[in-house]
């Protein structure tokens, strides 16, 4: 069964940027689809990036050309860059594998 362990959130301005982490236990994390979702207040939890085992990645529309997902499947870790942050972009931010796995969630918030 894979664990997974978000870290890197944390308070941001408007405008700035962070990068999460999220490790991963398991022998066979290459094969995975790994997911970035998150869960905004008042809001319905939105899948916001996710990447496949071989690397074809996906966006929501609210966040392209703003965040990265990249995946490091030699240290079973995947990344969210996330640039050119907004307040809206307030969440707690969960890391999942497989569309079956999750993680405890790292709270992210823009403001200034």
């Amino acid at each position: 069964q894979v664990q997974l362990v978000e870290s890197g959130g944390g308070l941001v301005q408007p405008g700035g940027s962070l990068r999460l982490s999220c490790a991963a236990s398991g022998s066979m994390f290459s094969i995975y689809a790994m997911a970035w979702y998150r869960l905004g207040p008042g809001k319905q939890r939105e899948l916001v990036a996710a990447v496949t085992g071989g690397g074809s990645t996906t966006y929501a529309d609210s966040v392209k050309g703003r965040f990265i997902i990249s995946r490091d499947n030699a240290k079973s870790m995947v990344y969210l860059q996330m640039n050119s942050l907004k307040p809206e972009d307030t969440a707690v931010y969960y890391c999942n594998a497989n569309y079956a796995v999750w993680g405890q969630g790292t709270l992210v918030t823009v403001s200034s």
